[in-house]
């Protein structure tokens, strides 16, 4: 959610680190500060508002030892005050924390009443800088390691002492990245703050910590134990993180699917080489997912039961976890993550695995947490998705569910079919993204008021994905169900002034979807029709067609879900909305 960004070296590590901060925007964020050593002395720059505020305020600064932060607020409102970093009571130490410390007020009432501590903010984080200010005996390691004694939660801290040429930072739960440069250090939420100076780095494991110096660095774990630590390299470069002239980071992860269905399949038709569970031991699989990722989930279910007949359960992973869920040995449980970080998801992983069950990730961001707990699954390989607004990930994720349906399914004509398609389907993306008039059906509909996205069997899940979208960076009410549902509720939200979106495939049940269509439009509802064929019945119904390529019915969720996320675009563009960081909206959810 929050992002943080650090430097260590010999450079001038303000304007390295406000560049790193505008590059972890797209986690959202509503303020943001610095804080850099400078002749033993602690300086901090922070606004309620944009990076770019702070770029004007930290203009001229010099220093060589630099932490900053951008802040989605969980605990206080969005205010200066409350802006990171946070220093303790006697200006020596300063912090930025990412996650929440769930006993911070415990700690904070404990510091207050017993030792006078004042806080200045209303936050969890304080808490943080306020105890290593009272453990510090002399020794700046040995007082951060007992504060992390004391902290309940998820946290990535990164923290300065002004009498001491370290920086020290850890990590439970929340992503922590370390850049390895030419006599420099970077810390990061992840690696895009540091691509343009370097692509080395070492992914802090759960419950690690590391002290920077002039140098060198040393991972240890929370007890002070020296760890080796393995050098990873990054591979994507900074040309993956920059819009290459697309006006939105969104638009151009929309037309970069024809290159990311592809490089997510390349490699995998033979064999999944990151599941090594045996097909013979799964009796059922349980997908546990949050948002986009959820209805990809959703698809995946009807994928697998038609093709393998294996038992598909789709779970929400806020409430995997706390319903006591009944797990066997002969589960898989599948998390699907975007980031790799989501704690939700996470969490529901952790659990699994208590009990003995089975687990795999599918993620796209390499050396994640989930990648890590779960030791095997597949990544998407789609690069770096910035808008908050998932679009590329989706259809790589069907994709994944695709090839996973493969492994799963022993049958020689089939595999041998769906490959060859699979093989073309990139070209049919592609062949739509360049001819589409999607922007064209978003002029007229850019004042509606609400919206209905209605699709029935596999792309039930695609009308519950495009409500998402248009809400998510328009910011206009919409809702996706099951085209059969109509009548028990939707239906009494039709008129003249209400879009009705049916995604349509020529199917067993065309028939279906037209009786729905009828009964808006007998209530005056305008309606959208994608739809990968048009009959007379289609064109006497639907006030606008979005005809899409027709593809087999596995890829048909990839196909429909392009147009809709083109249409919630051009809309929130049409309404000058921040598309690329709508309100409220986090890219990595790594809190609860």
């Amino acid at each position: 959610m929050c992002g943080i960004a650090a430097y260590y070296g010999g450079k001038n590590g303000v304007p390295i680190v406000v560049e790193g901060l505008k590059r972890l925007e797209y986690r959202g964020y509503d303020s943001a500060g610095l804080a850099f050593l400078k002749e033993n002395n602690i300086e901090v720059v922070k606004t309620k508002g944009k990076v770019n505020e702070l770029k004007v305020l930290a203009e001229g600064k010099f220093s060589n030892v630099v932490i900053a932060h951008t802040r989605w607020a969980t605990h206080g409102e969005p205010s200066h005050v409350n802006s990171h970093p946070h220093k303790s009571m006697n200006g020596k130490i300063v912090i930025v924390h990412n996650g929440i410390i769930e006993n911070h007020s415990k700690l904070r009432k404990e510091l207050e009443e017993k030792y006078n501590y004042e806080f200045k903010s209303q936050t969890d984080s304080e808490v943080v800088a306020q105890l290593i200010q009272y453990f510090y005996q002399g020794d700046f390691e040995e007082a951060f390691r007992k504060m992390l004694t004391k902290i309940d939660g998820a946290f990535g801290i990164v923290a300065l002492h002004e009498d001491h040429d370290q920086m020290i930072c850890a990590r439970k739960g929340s992503p922590l990245v370390l850049g390895i440069g030419e006599n420099e250090y970077f810390v990061a939420s992840d690696p895009t703050p540091f691509l343009d100076h370097t692509k080395n780095v070492v992914y802090l494991d759960e419950k690690q910590m590391a002290i920077l110096s002039k140098d060198n660095y040393v991972v240890k774990d929370f007890k002070g134990f020296n760890l080796n630590v393995e050098i990873e390299t990054v591979p994507f470069g900074i040309e993956a993180i920059q819009k290459q002239g697309y006006e939105h980071f969104m638009l151009k992860e929309i037309f970069e699917q024809c290159d990311t269905i592809k490089d997510c399949f390349r490699g995998k038709i033979r064999n999944i080489d990151g599941i090594s569970v045996s097909k013979e031991d799964v009796k059922r699989i349980i997908f546990v997912a949050c948002g986009t990722s959820f209805y990809s989930a959703l698809v995946a279910k009807y994928i697998i039961e038609r093709k393998t007949h294996i038992p598909v359960v789709v779970e929400q992973a806020s409430e995997f976890r706390y319903r006591q869920p009944m797990l066997y040995s002969t589960d898989l449980v599948i998390a699907i993550s975007q980031s790799g970080e989501t704690a939700d998801t996470l969490e529901a992983i952790r659990l699994s695995k208590k009990v003995g069950t089975k687990v795999a990730g599918i993620v796209n961001v390499t050396g994640s947490s989930i990648a890590k707990e779960c030791g095997q699954g597949m990544y998407l390989h789609a690069g770096p998705e910035i808008g908050v607004a998932s679009t590329k990930a989706f259809s790589s994720q069907i994709v994944s569910f695709i090839l996973l349906n493969l492994f799963f399914n022993q049958s020689p004509y089939y595999r041998s079919e769906i490959i060859d398609d699979l093989k073309k389907l990139p070209d049919v993306v592609k062949g739509f993204l360049d001819r589409n008039y999607v922007d064209k059906v978003a002029e007229k509909y850019k004042d509606a008021k609400f919206f209905l996205f209605m699709g029935r069997d596999i792309n039930f899940p695609v009308a519950m994905e495009g409500a998402l979208k248009l809400k998510e960076i328009s910011y206009i009410p919409a809702e996706g169900y099951p085209a059969g549902e109509m009548k028990h509720g939707p239906i009494a939200l039709i008129d003249e002034n209400v879009p009705s979106i049916f995604i349509v495939r020529k199917d067993e049940v065309f028939p279906k979807v037209i009786s729905n269509m009828e009964e808006v439009k007998s209530r005056k509802g305008k309606i959208i029709c994608v739809c990968d064929d048009v009959n007379e019945d289609i064109e006497r119904l639907a006030d606008d067609i979005i005809l899409v390529p027709k593809v087999r019915w596995e890829f048909s969720p990839i196909v429909n879900v392009i147009p809709l996320q083109l249409l919630a675009y051009h809309i929130a563009n049409l309404n000058g909305r921040e598309i690329d960081q709508p309100r409220n909206l986090a890219k990595s959810v790594t809190v609860e």
